[in-house]
């Protein structure tokens, strides 16, 4: 039997049928991805798998340097061929790590390759399999439609003109793809470089922008415009999370010296941060967006490597940092002032699971159902533990049925194989509590939990007009 099999996962044959019959063809919402909108507008095409697998993806380079491969054949000038060698001879050493899951995987689904496993051996064979179907017939859009996809949301500054959403809105091609508003850059206030940015959201929100007012102002002009290209959701990247006490005229003394381009003394990014987190929660629940959370990321830690290479290339980690009681805080003010939007939190330290579990019940109001999310596994956590992890977590301290199931968080097309991956593990936690006694052996009350995480959750959460 081949590895990647029918029954990947499924432990048993309450699991198997769950998947099979309820989570198997549900359609996909990829609600958060980090694509680029420019791949899918243009329909772009790739030359081989190294083009397609390895470019960008920061979970192999880490492990190829884990395994003493030079630089040059992760982020270098080495020719793709020997780049793909180099991972492929990597392979028989992830035993037990996710990715052995998640390549194998990938080539089962989109090239048809499940006869064999990946390493240095058989690394031709695969090189030649894999160029022939990408010559033959394989675009992102095309990847899209054969994964079941009917809706993504991509990553999005606020200063993007936004032009192949609306692009790809004037020439639909049956998938839908929303922008999501991410403004970490005007937050970082602290880092070089935030002045330029500023002159760039003055040109994008065609105003001036020389105080603190004016700044609100310019972001609520292109919120709106995010709005009416379609975006629903907002994402916020958070390090240092920190809930200060600051007043009105504190903040706009901040920006002021910020503009005049005085470092903030200690303390002051924070509160800077606070107030315009503030403002951003107050803009979503306006518009009834839903707002992202990404807290515990410690990125960027090798100075050697950011130096030479730049960030977001593999050099981050899990960070350690108390961050219950600032969270709870800035929950608790857009609540009390009645401006708490839809929000989804994610940790990334498997230690805030339950912490961040009860959180989200604290702040539930009723008017929506599930309104404050507790996110799937994300980053170091989107593999099968991370993901019992999550599930259990959630089931224990809030509703599980209520979960808007899983995204990708991924900048590469093949990815759509995290969705069964997580479909596979949900099936299996629940055929496992079915055997054991813990839920009832109905499969029309089970399966349509499953149907409801998979798909039925996000579609009416997060207010798209989803059409498949």
């Amino acid at each position: 039997m081949p590895f990647i099999n029918s029954e990947f996962l499924l432990e048993n044959r309450y699991a198997s049928r769950l998947y099979h019959d309820f989570a198997e063809s549900q359609p996909i919402i990829d609600y958060h991805c980090h694509l680029d909108p420019a791949d899918v507008s243009n329909d772009r095409t790739w030359e081989n798998i190294t083009q397609l697998w390895l470019s960008g993806d920061h979970y192999k380079w880490r492990a190829m340097r884990s395994n003493g491969i030079p630089e040059r054949y992760c982020t270098g000038d080495a020719p793709d061929r020997d780049k793909f060698q180099k991972f492929a001879e990597t392979m028989p050493y992830l035993l037990k790590n996710p990715m052995y899951h998640w390549c194998h995987l990938e080539l089962a689904r989109y090239f048809d390759i499940d006869d064999l496993l990946l390493s240095g051996e058989t690394a031709d064979e695969v090189w030649d399999r894999t160029g022939e179907i990408l010559n033959r017939s394989m675009s992102a859009r095309q990847l899209m439609c054969d994964s079941n996809v009917v809706l993504i949301c991509t990553t999005d500054d606020p200063i993007d003109s936004l032009e192949h959403h609306k692009r790809i809105q004037q020439d639909p091609f049956g998938i839908q793809m929303f922008p999501t508003w991410r403004p970490d850059r005007i937050l970082a206030i602290e880092k070089p470089g935030w002045g330029d940015y500023l002159r760039d959201l003055e040109q994008a929100a065609d105003m001036e922008i020389c105080t603190y007012d004016n700044l609100v102002t310019a972001l609520q002009i292109r919120h709106e415009f995010f709005h009416n290209v379609g975006c629903r959701l907002s994402d916020h990247s958070l390090e240092g999370w920190s809930a200060p006490d600051f007043t009105d005229s504190e903040i706009r003394a901040i920006f002021r010296k910020a503009y005049d381009g005085a470092a903030p003394a200690p303390g002051k990014a924070e509160k800077f941060k606070f107030a315009l987190m503030l403002e951003f929660g107050r803009m979503d629940a306006a518009r009834g967006w839903t707002k992202q959370l990404h807290i515990g990321a410690l990125r960027n830690t090798n100075s050697r490597m950011f130096r030479q290479l730049g960030g977001d290339l593999g050099f981050d980690s899990i960070d350690d940092r108390n961050i219950a009681h600032p969270l709870s805080r800035y929950l608790d003010r857009l609540d009390d002032d009645g401006n708490l939007p839809k929000m989804i939190l994610y940790n990334l330290n498997p230690r805030d699971n339950e912490m961040m579990a009860a959180m989200i019940g604290n702040f539930q109001d009723g008017s929506t159902a599930g309104k404050i999310q507790l996110g799937s596994g994300w980053w170091f956590m989107d593999q099968k533990d991370g993901i019992e992890r999550h599930i259990e977590a959630l089931s224990q301290l809030g509703l599980l049925r209520r979960f808007v199931g899983m995204l990708t968080d991924s900048r590469s097309f093949l990815s759509y194989t995290r969705h069964e991956y997580f479909r596979r593990v949900l099936c299996n936690i629940l055929g496992k509590d079915m055997k054991r006694g813990l839920l009832p052996s109905d499969f029309s009350l089970i399966g349509s939990m499953v149907e409801d995480i998979c798909f039925g959750n996000a579609s009416r959460f997060f207010g798209f007009e989803i059409v498949y």
